[in-house]
């Protein structure tokens, strides 16, 4: 299953498709926080390593991101590259990634009802995370029976986090399941739009 999505581009920058030099400050600081949160869970800083580990990653994560073909994108804010980084991907939903998801900590069940064109799916955020130093988050799931759908968004300042949630739930509502099938190609399929 392949995401696709559209992201506003005054607000957005997309760091999926973007390579060489195009894209290398946003590419460098989306991957920064993106390994601070899921290497270090936010307990301790970063080290200093990670910037350069960073670099070096940000140089191959556009082919890599590209090579997923749609089951990754990600996105920083235009304005300031490190206030948030925010990744959509999709994975098909084993019987461990159901698990996983049952046991999650109990914070994790402070959940609302967030409706797109992708269905009923749930969000939650976390402006203040209960341990000190995790950085403020929110994420969006979507259950298709099949698949997982989620949009994760990181902070990187924990006063500002909040006034981006009205932006993160409009790139939310822009992402779609991408068709293999186009309009025009087969007169026997009826596309009807989502209820």
């Amino acid at each position: 299953m392949r995401l696709t999505s559209s992201a506003d581009p005054q607000l957005w920058i997309p760091v999926t498709d973007s390579f060489g030099w195009k894209g290398r400050r946003h590419r460098k600081a989306a991957i920064k926080m993106l390994m601070g949160q899921a290497l270090q869970r936010g307990q301790t800083p970063l080290p200093r390593a990670a910037g350069a580990g960073a670099w070096l990653i940000s140089q191959f994560a556009p082919a890599m991101m590209k090579r997923a073909d749609g089951r990754v994108l990600v996105w920083t804010w235009k304005a300031d590259p490190e206030l948030v980084v925010a990744m959509a991907n999709t994975q098909e939903l084993t019987n461990d990634v159901r698990r996983a998801r049952a046991m999650m900590p109990i914070e994790y069940d402070d959940t609302e009802t967030f409706t797109t064109p992708l269905g009923a799916g749930e969000k939650l955020v976390m402006s203040f995370p209960t341990q000190p130093g995790q950085p403020p988050f929110a994420t969006y799931t979507w259950d298709t029976g099949s698949h997982l759908i989620t949009l994760t968004a990181v902070g990187g300042d924990r006063e500002r986090f909040g006034t981006l949630i009205p932006a993160l739930d409009d790139l939310a509502r822009s992402i779609r399941i991408a068709d293999d099938l186009t309009g025009g190609e087969s007169p026997d399929v009826l596309r009807l739009p989502p209820a």
